[in-house]
């Protein structure tokens, strides 16, 4: 089969609900995929954030095929001999009384605003159904219908109507307006990604998170940090938080705490906040199962052992010298903190940053536009200076051709 014969078969018998670069991946090793054709690429989207740790990392690997081949699925209904392990593994890991384990990300923020709505009405004293959550506009935190009715990209909203109420929307990196929002007694949560990936990596003002979260604390609601995306070492620190030495109330975490390997989602808080949920009032299938459980750990012990949040912070500074010296006016600002940055593009005619993303594949690197100009780049974290410059050196030639 050749590659158009794999774009059309997906085409033909699945959902158009994704847009693909027109590249069909076979192999990935490290911070390297490759084509049907055995073509290698720099994978600087890293399944958005997913494959921290490198793609097919060994030692993840080793613990999927280690517990898949003994007990692979229980369900909660029974104890098993790898979920306590898990549990009070992560919990000393992110330093929170409880976990909450589920499988995707969008997953964890649901079980999130469910915490807190709970929390709202049994400790803060919210009347029923009266509790609402402030959320930022150009948030991104999935797309069930619950969490589209905060999203304000009409792409994610739109034709999916009517929505789940409860939502206070406010611009994001504004303290007045959070404020301001503040004020109403009802507010039982702040749902927040520390830097907001989707809308193209904006990374909020210094100071913005600390002054947030202090706000919150004056006002006795909750601060929610959505870190699917920031979490697990991509800006630096492992989490995106900790620039800022915030400690959210619920954490939510996903993506990269599988490595890439296995859909595994968490969310963690302290008993006031955990307990306030009793049996048959929240669960899955699968969350918390045996293999996820393993692969988790192995993924976490990845980070620390192989120290990838400092190499993110240092080799994230040197990748934006570098795009900063690209000599070309496409690029109109570069932004970013360890190595999750963008490039924001100007349109040059009909060109726009998916032709610049169609020209990086042709010279092999992958990356994918979010928002017609702007372009993410999130390299795996185990990629080595040398490889940084490399990529950079692709980067710079395809936008100083085009």
């Amino acid at each position: 089969m050749k590659p158009i014969d794999y774009i059309n078969r997906e085409n033909l018998y699945g959902a158009h609900n994704y847009h693909p670069l027109p590249v069909v991946l076979d192999r990935g090793e490290g911070v390297f995929v490759w084509d049907i054709e055995g073509k290698r690429y720099f994978d600087f989207l890293s399944a958005y954030s997913a494959v921290n740790q490198g793609h097919c990392h060994p030692k993840i690997i080793n613990a999927l095929i280690q517990q898949a081949s003994r007990l692979t699925l229980t369900s909660r209904a029974f104890y098993n001999s790898t979920l306590g392990e898990y549990e009070e593994f992560v919990t000393k890991y992110f330093c929170y009384d409880k976990v909450l384990p589920m499988n995707t990300g969008v997953e964890g923020d649901e079980t999130a605003l469910k915490l807190c709505r709970k929390w709202a009405y049994t400790r803060k004293g919210i009347a029923e159904n009266q509790a609402k959550i402030i959320v930022c506009d150009g948030n991104f935190h999935g797309r069930t219908i619950t969490v589209i009715s905060m999203s304000t990209d009409p792409d994610s909203y739109g034709g999916f109507g009517p929505f789940t109420p409860g939502f206070i929307k406010i611009p994001y990196n504004d303290i007045p307006a959070l404020k301001l929002a503040l004020e109403d007694p009802n507010i039982a949560g702040f749902l927040v990604e520390p830097i907001q990936g989707e809308a193209g990596v904006f990374v909020p003002d210094e100071g913005y998170l600390r002054t947030a979260f202090n706000l919150c604390k004056a006002k006795n609601v909750l601060f929610i940090a959505d870190e699917v995306q920031t979490g697990i070492a991509r800006t630096g620190k492992l989490l995106a938080c900790d620039h800022e030495q915030v400690r959210p109330d619920i954490l939510i975490l996903g993506k990269a705490l599988s490595g890439g390997v296995y859909p595994i989602s968490a969310v963690l808080a302290d008993d006031d906040i955990m307990l306030t949920i009793k049996p048959g009032e929240h669960g899955s299938t699968f969350g918390g199962n045996p293999i996820a459980a393993k692969v988790a750990i192995a993924a976490l012990e990845v980070i620390k052992d192989e120290k990838l949040a400092e190499n993110a912070e240092r080799l994230g500074k040197i990748f934006r010298s570098e795009l900063l010296n690209i000599k070309s006016n496409r690029i109109e600002l570069i932004r970013g903190k360890g190595l999750l940055n963008a490039a924001i593009i100007r349109p040059k005619g009909s060109q726009t940053a998916w032709d610049v993303c169609l020209a990086l594949k042709e010279n092999g690197l992958l990356a994918k536009p979010t928002h017609d100009h702007i372009i993410r780049f999130a390299p795996p974290l185990v990629i080595t200076e040398e490889q940084v410059m490399e990529a950079a050196g692709i980067i710079r030639k395809t936008i100083e051709w085009m």
